[in-house]
Parts: C-alpha cells; structure tokens; sequence
C-alpha cells in the first residue's frame, strides 16, 4: 500500500472524514492491493480528546459506505465484551464482585474471562459468519483497556480476519522508529503494545 506525505492524521475531522470514505470505498482498499503479503489491517488513530466527535464520525463511515453498496461489519469491543459476559451467566457477578475486590484483582478476572485467543476473538469469528460483509471495523478500544490490549486482539486476528480489510479505530497514536519498531501507544502514553502488521490508514493512498 502506497503511502502518501500528506500529514492527514493532523488535519479536521472532516476532512480526515473525506479521506477514510474516499480510501475505504475505493477498489483498491475493498481488494487488498498493494499489500503484498501483509494482513489487510489498519490503525486509524485519533487524539483521544476527539472520542464523542469521532465516534459520531464512524457511524456517519459507515452509513455513507453502506448507502454505497459496501456492507460493514461493525464491531464494539465494550459491547462485545458486555455480550460474553452475560451469555456466561458472570455480568452480574462481576458487577458485585467490583465493590469487594482490588483493581489489580478485577482486571485478572476479567483479563481471564475475556481472553483474546479464547473467548473474544473466537466470538468476533462468529460475527463475522452472521452475515457477508466488505470491511471490519473495530472500535472501543480506549473503553476495554487494561483487560483487553489492541495488540492481543490484532496479533489473535491474524488468521482469522485476513480475507476481509479490518479498521482498527484507535485512541492514541501508531508510531513507527528504527529504534523499537512499531509501537501502539495507547492514548499517547502507553508504549508498551509492540505491533507492526499494521498500516496507518491515513499513510495509505487510493
């Protein structure tokens, strides 16, 4: 995938906008070219302060891309997380159990319950069979951390997403150094999630 100079990542949400439904709806990006062998997976990141605002912007994505004729399968991370533990009969467990326990305690539990490689990817794999679809989204990754790391789900996601181009809606930045490769920082400050089969959606060029 072609990148482009253009620092489209800093400019206004609309425009920002504009070049995600150009690229998304564009023949290219529906057919994977230009990826070589890589996992068709991209990180499109925003500053975190813009979250209500960019939420309003994925819904607006998807709506005009599905007025378009190109079908998304859109994907809440919280929600889906909400699902599994309800079908588990242990939501309302959890719910009493976070006045009696630690943090450090609540986030093994459910780093447990929500694995990436057992229970939540598996239940992604599931969506995907409800129905055909051209392009994954996934969001609700600031509002599932620390129990659920982008990382874990993209590196679980690999062979099972890898027909389809997967949007990874992102709070915070995907930065690239020689230095210590590909790195997801997690609402600017967290630099320890190591992923570099990734392409920065506004570094991709129809």
């Amino acid at each position: 995938m072609a990148k482009i100079n253009v620092d489209i990542a800093s400019l206004p949400i609309q425009k920002r906008f504009e070049h995600l439904l150009k690229l998304i709806g564009s023949e290219r990006f529906l057919k994977k070219q230009g990826l070589g062998n890589e996992v068709p997976f991209f990180i499109c990141p925003f500053d975190p302060r813009e979250a209500v605002d960019l939420e309003k912007t994925r819904y607006q994505l998807r709506n005009q891309l599905e007025h378009q004729g190109i079908q998304i399968l859109d994907i809440n991370l919280y929600d889906l997380a909400i699902k599994l533990l309800k079908e588990r009969d242990i939501w309302d467990r959890i719910i009493e159990m976070e006045q009696t326990v630690t943090k450090d305690e609540l986030k093994e539990l459910l780093q447990g319950v929500l694995d990436s490689e057992t229970h939540l990817v598996p239940a992604i794999a599931e969506e995907m069979k409800k129905g055909p679809f051209d392009v994954m989204f996934i969001s609700g990754i600031g509002e599932v951390f620390p129990y659920i790391r982008s990382h874990n789900i993209l590196n679980n996601l690999q062979s099972t997403a890898k027909d389809k181009p997967t949007v990874l809606f992102f709070p915070g930045k995907y930065t690239h150094s020689l230095e210590v490769g590909a790195s997801l920082d997690l609402f600017g400050r967290l630099h320890d999630d190591k992923y570099y089969r990734a392409f920065n959606i506004y570094h991709c060029e129809i």
